[in-house]
């Protein structure tokens, strides 16, 4: 029978009715290892105690009321997320995109009479109209032009194209700290240093995209931490709720200043039930684990960058969020190769393979994981016809 599902998405062939710690279970009752982690959202993997025990304790109280009512544990949330990033205050929603729409608005709002935003190409914000506008990859645009205007774009990592595109129209940059649709790209060292002395200096904000970065991925709370700056506006989700649905836009005072009621709400945005489980997160998230992160992190790295192989020309991230970059468009195929072995990763097109596995990960999971990756590349040949037509034997 023909699915009633709209085809957006390719989906692979498995479908997960299980997930226990850093195992994901399908139909049959096969187990996989989660090296994705719903694309860096459970990062304390599946069936979390404190986390389900959290939210079952507010299941058994209170679904939803509105955003009319008072909230007290909003109102935790939101003194956790500002006192860790020395920021100002918290509006949630329920998404990535839904964050970086408010982050647009609420920077437009600020700017007054200016509107334009200089992001980066190769940049992903999201897919609602807004945030699709503020993303530099075009082949997404296909069909839903015209964008939304008052977006300039720049290449990442470039801070004289930044420099030079400032104008009396600018109102703010929006970068993420490292792309990670785009194949977990990580800057030189100053660059988000200098993007905050270049804001300063020209009276602009600085927003953040840490969707994908945040919540503890690459062994700080939110990946600018490793920099020393504050941001005037910051963006969350993925991880934020381990699963459950929760965005936040995290704001400077002089942002917050100028955002009145009625200028931006969500129906369900800070649901009792998505924000118990984010308290948690927040509370799980202690020096140590963070530690633990960066050295996990550190080890994946240095174990594939150990493989012999010429398939493999960079291995890059931070904590555990890693890129591989290979030599010949072979990611999608290693990573259905992998999916066969039991392993579940990421791509980002067809050269880079995506790794995004839970903080809870052990040594012996790693070890297991570069083992059968290892093995999956010593199996990939190519057809004499063309070098870029892959095999796995």
């Amino acid at each position: 029978m023909k699915s009633a599902l709209l085809q957006n998405y390719l989906r692979y062939p498995v479908e997960f009715v299980e997930g226990k710690g850093s195992k994901l279970y399908d139909k049959s009752g096969r187990k996989y290892l989660d090296f994705l982690s719903g694309i860096a959202v459970t990062g304390f993997g599946h069936q979390h105690k404190e986390i389900t025990d959290a939210v079952n304790i507010q299941l058994n109280k209170l679904w939803h009321v509105s955003n009319l009512f008072v909230a007290t544990p909003q109102e935790e949330l939101a003194a956790k997320l500002t006192i860790s990033t020395g920021l100002n205050s918290v509006f949630f929603c329920n998404s990535g995109t839904e964050a970086n729409e408010a982050a647009i608005k609420f920077a437009r709002k600020w700017g007054k009479d200016r509107k334009t935003i200089i992001a980066a190409n190769g940049g992903f914000h999201g897919r609602t109209l807004g945030s699709l506008s503020a993303t530099g990859q075009r082949n997404l645009w296909s069909g839903f032009t015209p964008m939304l205007s008052g977006f300039t774009f720049v290449d990442f990592n470039n801070l004289e194209q930044i420099k030079s595109s400032i104008d009396e129209n600018t109102c703010a940059i929006m970068i993420e700290p490292i792309q990670g649709e785009s194949g977990v790209i990580v800057p030189s060292d100053n660059y988000l240093t200098e993007l905050r002395n270049i804001c300063d200096e020209n009276n602009l904000l600085l927003i953040l995209d840490e969707i994908q970065t945040g919540i503890g991925r690459t062994g700080k709370l939110f990946a600018h931490q490793f920099c020393n700056i504050i941001p005037d506006i910051l963006t969350s989700a993925k991880g934020l709720a381990n699963g459950l649905p929760l965005g936040a836009t995290i704001c400077s005072e002089k942002v917050s200043d100028v955002i009145k009621p009625g200028d931006h709400g969500s129906t369900f945005g800070g649901n009792p039930i998505a924000v118990a489980a984010a308290n948690k997160v927040i509370d799980l998230l202690t020096d140590s684990q963070l530690d633990s992160i960066k050295t996990n992190g550190r080890l994946i790295k240095e174990l594939i960058s150990d493989i012999d192989t010429t398939l493999i020309i960079s291995v890059r991230g931070k904590g555990l969020m890693i890129g591989i970059e290979f030599s010949k468009p072979i990611a999608k195929i290693i990573a259905n190769a992998l999916l066969n072995k039991g392993v579940v990763v990421g791509n980002s097109g067809d050269t880079v393979l995506r790794l995004l596995p839970p903080f809870i990960i052990s040594k012996n999971d790693i070890h297991n994981f570069v083992k059968i990756f290892t093995s999956v590349l010593a199996k990939v040949s190519f057809s004499n016809r063309s070098t870029d037509i892959v095999n796995i034997n």
